[in-house]
This record gives C-alpha cells, structure tokens and sequence, in this order.
C-alpha cells in the first residue's frame, strides 16, 4: 500500500487515522525547527478547512466578516441574514496540492434562498477528491485500487436579531472513504463519519463616516466542525475533527460613486487538544513530561483547548493563524483582490500571499484567485481556483424597481 500511503500523507496527513497506528511519540518529540520543537496539531479529515472559494481564497483566506455571499455557507452562516438577493448558486474548483501530486481537487456547491426579510437558508456540497489509488501490499502485490475521497454536505439557517446583528447555525454530515474494503495489520478499514454543527455570529453598521466618506464596520464569529470524534477502523483510537474558531472585523469604504475599498483580518483557532511533551521510563513506557493527554471527550477537547499547550500560553499563541485581505470594486463590475496568511512556524509554518480578480455582470459572476508561498518548493506553489456564481432578484421586488 506504499502508493496509497503516500498520497494520503501529501493529501493532509492522514496516515495516522486511517492506520489506527499513533505516530510514535518519541518521534514527534524528535521534530525541530531551530533547535526548537515543532508540535503542528492534528486532526481528521483536515479538508473541512481549506478555503472553498476564489473570493476568500485571494483575500489570504480572510471571510468572517466580509460582504455577505454564497459562500457564506463555510465562512460565517450567520453573514446569510444580510444577502441582497432572493437566491444564489455558485460552483467552485481547486486543484490542489498540484506541485507534488496531479489528481487530488477540491469541489464546492453552494445556494442559498432567504425566506423573507429576516431569514435565509443555506445548502452546500464540499468534495475533496484524491484521485484514483493502487493498493498493494508490503511486498509489492497489487492487492485492488480505489478513488479515496471525502465529503460534506450542509445546512444553514441565519436570522436576523436586529437590523445590525444575525446569528446563524450550519449542521453538516462528514464521510471520509479513503480505503474502504482494505486491510491493515489486520484491521477492515470503513469509512469515517461525523456529524457536526456550526454556531456564528455577524454584526454590521453601514451607517458609519471616515474622512467624509460612506464606511461599513462588520465584525463576525463562527465556531465550526463542532461534532464527533472519526474513527476509521473498529480498534483504532477515534480522532478530532477539525473544530474551529475563527473571529474577524472589517471596514468597506465608498470612495466615490465608483470606486469602494474593503480591508479585512481573521484570527483562527483550533479547538482541539495540543500534543503533549512525551517521555519515556527506563521500562520503555510511554509518559507525559508536559502538557494533557489528548484523549479527551469533545467538550474537554474544545474548553481544554486553550490551557494545555505543554509550554503554556506563549504556545496557545503560537496556535492562532492570522489572514488579513483586502478587496476593491470598480463600479461594483470589476473587483481586484489580495492578502497575506500566517501560521506559526512550529504550529504548520503556512505562510502565503494570495491575488485575485472578479468580474460580476447581472447576475452572473466569475472569480479567480492565485495562491503566492513565502518559501521555494511549497507544496501549496501554484495553487489557482475558480469560482462560478449565480444571483437571482425576486422578480416582483425586481417590478417594484
């Protein structure tokens, strides 16, 4: 299964949960950057994180607070109270992982239909494809092949609290088929599956004046992938999911009739246990030198989350990753797009600028955005996706105008 393994590690890491086998610890206190250890957290089925759309994605994926779209559905559900259309579809791709591997892509469908004033619903389709699979077996043999994939289908509903202020919630089905009907060390690998749900928050004042001109604060919040532990074999230890906390503010100002400009910034968090500092007694037994066994229920894991970094709250710090965007409209026609993302360098070292552009005209859409790393042989180098979208007006709000 060498080809399999292979692709799974560059797909997300995902060697550890489809074995059932813990990474050595010994191992994982053996990585160093600088002299200093490096402790990234891990999770299953990573994919729920990557930024599904061109807009976001050329923002640094930065989208917490940004003008409420389609793909609010995975950014913010609550943002879906305050769209300025009756409904909307949109379809985006990404190829992903292509300076390493050929086959693996990103798929997204997503709607929404308000309802009425106050209220919007919202449904999308996540689908992480990592191409087609030889198995074999360790000495070679070819034992099947497969089409490991992963999916995610949600959704939303938002309301309005105030002509300011919404909050939203997404319910979201996971299953994750990387190599179903084969075995390993004995264990029947089946699909992992959860169930998980979003909350979130948005705020909004249009009403604003900076050096004279029309400004609009918004801020959001959006606590997601709050669900089950994934297992992927009957005997295997069950793994967290990616739940997430990500918290953001932005600022749109209309320079002229056709000129506006936004600038935006997220925090995001993972709240999921942070591996501890192991050790090992002169038996050969396994021990925690510093920080919490990570085998904790799902409340534990999420409130545990920040306080059990082995080196305290210098690397709680270290855990939140920073993506600041900006946007600009040209006659509310032509869009031009760009920012910065930053993870820690013991925490994941992603670091990347992103550029893209828009084009919006009636009701259809299309954007692009390019992924720029900081650092030569990224396996995120090249890294382009394209976005699709539909918005449709009510057709007697539409006579009414």
């Amino acid at each position: 299964m060498k080809n399999f393994f292979q692709k799974i590690v560059v797909a997300g890491g995902l060697l550890t949960f489809v074995t059932g086998v813990a990474v050595a610890q010994d191992t994982l206190n053996s990585q160093t950057l600088g002299g200093k250890r490096v402790n990234s957290i891990t999770t299953a089925v990573p994919f729920l994180l990557i930024a599904p759309d061109s807009r976001h994605g050329a923002m640094g994926d930065a989208g917490v607070s940004s003008t409420p779209d389609v793909f609010s559905n995975h950014w913010n559900p609550s943002k879906l109270a305050f769209v300025d259309r009756k409904y909307a579809l949109a379809i985006s791709y990404t190829p992903w992982l292509q300076k390493l591997v050929p086959d693996i892509n990103l798929s997204y469908l997503s709607g929404y239909y308000r309802i009425d004033s106050r209220q919007t619903i919202g449904a999308s389709l996540r689908y992480f494809s990592l191409g087609e699979i030889t198995f074999t077996d360790q000495t070679g043999n070819q034992t099947g092949s497969g089409n490991p994939n992963e999916l995610a289908v949600d959704l939303a509903y938002a309301r309005k609290l105030s002509d300011r202020f919404s909050i939203g919630t997404a319910f979201r089905f996971i299953n994750s088929d990387l190599a179903q009907g084969q075995n390993v060390s004995g264990q029947d690998i089946k699909p992992g599956r959860a169930v998980a749900a979003d909350i979130s928050m948005y705020y909004t004042n249009p009403d604003l004046k900076l050096n004279g001109k029309k400004t609009t604060f918004a801020a959001g919040m959006n606590i997601s992938n709050i669900g089950n532990k994934m297992s992927y074999t009957d005997a295997s230890r069950r793994y967290f999911i990616p739940t997430n906390m990500r918290v953001g503010a932005s600022g749109k100002m209309k320079l002229d009739d056709y000129n506006e400009i936004t600038l935006m910034v997220d925090a995001n968090k993972l709240l999921v246990p942070t591996n501890p500092l192991y050790g090992k007694d002169s038996a050969g037994n396994v021990y925690i030198i510093k920080g919490e066994d990570p085998d904790k229920s799902l409340t534990s894991g999420i409130f545990g989350s920040f306080n059990d970094a082995p080196n305290g709250m210098k690397e709680e710090l270290q855990e939140i990753s920073y993506s600041v965007g900006f946007e600009y409209w040209y006659d509310k026609q032509f869009a031009f797009r760009g920012g910065y993302f930053y993870e820690h360098p013991l925490k994941g070292n992603r670091q990347y600028f992103t550029m893209g552009a828009g084009i919006k005209y009636n009701v259809f859409g299309l954007d692009l955005s390019y992924l720029i790393p900081t650092q030569q042989q990224n396996p995120l180098e090249n890294t382009l996706r394209f976005s699709l979208t539909f918005n449709f007006e009510d057709p007697k709000e539409k006579q009414k105008n």
